[in-house]
């Protein structure tokens, strides 16, 4: 898991069948110390994020898990909301 901030919304007016009712997320990786890392991904989210929270996401196979038995397309995918975290 890595932890991303929600920089915006992606509208696909077209797109595949198995990704009808999901929402589309721009994030952006951070480090723990909230420092920006890598590039912008787009992910499904399964929480319900909005623009400016900080998140949880993951990558690969693991990514279609929370919409079981469905499987959509993706490689990325919001599985958390994070309320705060400490480092020292």
């Amino acid at each position: 898991m890595q932890l991303a901030r929600v920089i915006g919304n992606v509208v696909a007016t077209v797109k595949d069948p198995n990704l009808g009712g999901h929402t589309l997320l721009m994030l952006q990786p951070i480090s723990p110390d909230r420092k920006s890392v890598g590039r912008a991904v787009v992910a499904l989210d399964a929480m319900g994020a909005g623009v400016g929270e900080h998140v949880f996401f993951v990558r690969g196979r693991e990514a279609t898990f929370p919409f079981f038995p469905g499987e959509p397309p993706a490689d990325a995918c919001v599985v958390g909301i994070v309320d705060s975290w400490d480092v020292e």
